[in-house]
């Protein structure tokens, strides 16, 4: 079973792929106030690399928080338009073993179906100027 887990909760974002429980890459880039304009092309050059594409993955794991609204936002929705459009089940995990709860849960044929990310918080709004 090959699964991609990705985490966007802070400015360095992380994609990693698996199979059968073996890491077969780990990416981090400084994502920052970028990732929405980084995150497809990273994702989509990281399997690449693995000679893999979006049809190749059986499952996605993704960091459900807490952590930066914006950032969690973003990676929920592109997992869940990924998810979605492929058939792909998807879980969402915290904690320091996210991913190894992921691979676990995944394997049990577990499927959240829909990410929605838990903040830790209220958004931070600032007030308009004028």
């Amino acid at each position: 079973m090959i699964y991609l887990s990705i985490r966007t909760d802070k400015p360095e974002s992380e994609i990693a792929i698996f199979k059968d429980g073996t890491s077969l890459s780990n990416y981090r880039w400084e994502a920052n106030r970028r990732l929405a304009e980084t995150i497809h092309k990273t994702l989509e050059q990281q399997l690449e690399k693995q000679g893999l594409g979006y049809k190749d993955l059986n499952g996605v794991i993704v960091f459900k928080g807490p952590g930066s609204f914006t950032g969690l936002r973003i990676g929920a929705s592109v997992i869940n338009a990924l998810a979605s459009s492929l058939n792909l089940p998807v879980v969402a995990c915290g904690g320091s073993n996210w991913i190894e709860d992921g691979i676990e849960r995944l394997n049990n044929g577990e499927n959240d179906k829909l990410i929605i990310p838990e903040y830790g918080s209220l958004p931070n709004v600032t007030k308009q100027k004028k």
